[in-house]
């Protein structure tokens, strides 16, 4: 009787497993994987989880770049097509208008490329645009780093000079080369985060205030237009270069879409893909609130604030293959930085 009353018990433990392994099973076929993009796609790949990491990283040291250019070294360049200090904020808004036509115009060249030469070509413009960057930047920023160290001694300051443009382009070779060949994901998120740091804090340092926001403003809103927009390039681009990854094999994509936006299927968010541009502005928005306002703490809300928006994008993803990064962090960060602004002025006058 006892022997039975056990059997009983353990037949039914048994069948509560198999239930909740089938509940499971099920749960992992709603789950739909998101499409592979290839190495050389220019992303910082990370888990969800630990996505404010390259946020805080890049933030961090383009805000120290640029307050070594600005503030010590004394760099402050009047940036854009159209001098602020001549035409005011009407200059400002006519170059973020410029900035984000060129934007929106080299998108539909390269789209217009990769259609006519193929995937393979996409390689190439990332390796030649990249290479460009990463070596002027990193020369300008190692100027700047040589001028604070040895300013007192010129003699040593242009021999280092001579030497530094050497090392530069043996440096922005190699990374590059180890760019388009490597398949780390550690040696892509480092170039991806090293790249877009320097612009940003370069944009952050030689863009007056209302130019940057004119251009923040711009992008994001082009932003919008080029990844949701059905013929949007960066769309385009994403369904050219990626390979199918769907453990759905039996859905039709229209059938897929329904059931996602139903909320029956879901895409995995385990792991995302954050832009190199969205890394770029965020760190020019930080940066130039740094260099605007001279006030660490206006520059660190602003960051908290480009993580929770970067946090609210990624909760629509579970919805949508993909969606532009710089919208809401970019607004966001704009209205913290200009609210804590006028706080603190308010405060100390």
């Amino acid at each position: 009787m006892v022997e039975n009353s056990k059997n009983s018990e353990d037949m039914e433990q048994r069948g509560e497993e198999i239930e909740q392994t089938s509940k499971d099973i099920d749960l992992d076929n709603r789950i739909v994987n998101k499409d592979f993009i290839p190495h050389y796609f220019p992303t910082y790949r990370i888990k969800r989880t630990l996505f404010p990491v390259p946020i805080i990283l890049v933030v961090t040291i383009a805000g120290i770049l640029a307050y070594l250019t600005y503030v010590e070294a004394g760099v402050q360049i009047d940036g854009g097509y159209f001098s602020e200090s001549e035409y005011g904020a009407i200059g400002g808004i006519i170059n973020g208008l410029i900035y984000t036509v060129l934007a929106g115009f080299s998108a539909f060249v390269i789209i217009y490329i990769i259609k006519k030469r193929g995937v393979g070509a996409l390689m190439y413009i990332f390796g030649i645009g990249f290479g460009i960057v990463t070596f002027f930047q990193t020369w300008f920023f190692g100027e700047i780093i040589l001028y604070l160290l040895f300013s007192n001694n010129p003699r040593l300051y242009y021999l280092l000079d001579v030497e530094l443009i050497f090392l530069t382009a043996v440096f922005t070779i190699f990374m590059i080369y180890r760019y388009l060949t490597s398949i780390s994901i550690r040696i892509k998120n480092f170039i991806v985060l090293y790249i877009g740091l320097l612009i940003g804090a370069s944009m952050g340092v030689l863009m007056p205030l209302w130019t940057t926001l004119a251009i923040l403003i711009g992008i994001s809103l082009w932003d919008m237009f080029a990844v949701l927009y059905k013929h949007g390039p960066i769309k385009q681009l994403i369904d050219i270069v990626s390979e199918p990854n769907d453990n759905i094999t039996n859905t039709s994509e229209t059938e897929l879409k329904e059931k996602i936006q139903s909320g029956e299927y879901t895409y995995d968010t385990s792991k995302l893909e954050i832009g190199i541009g969205d890394l770029a502005f965020y760190s020019m928005l930080t940066s130039s609130a740094l260099v605007q306002t001279n006030n660490v703490i206006i520059m660190i809300l602003t960051s908290i604030a480009i993580i929770i928006g970067t946090g609210i994008t990624i909760l629509g993803l579970k919805r949508n293959k993909i969606l532009p990064g710089l919208p809401i962090s970019i607004f966001l960060g704009i209205g913290t930085m200009l609210f804590s602004w006028y706080i603190f002025s308010f405060i100390f006058v």
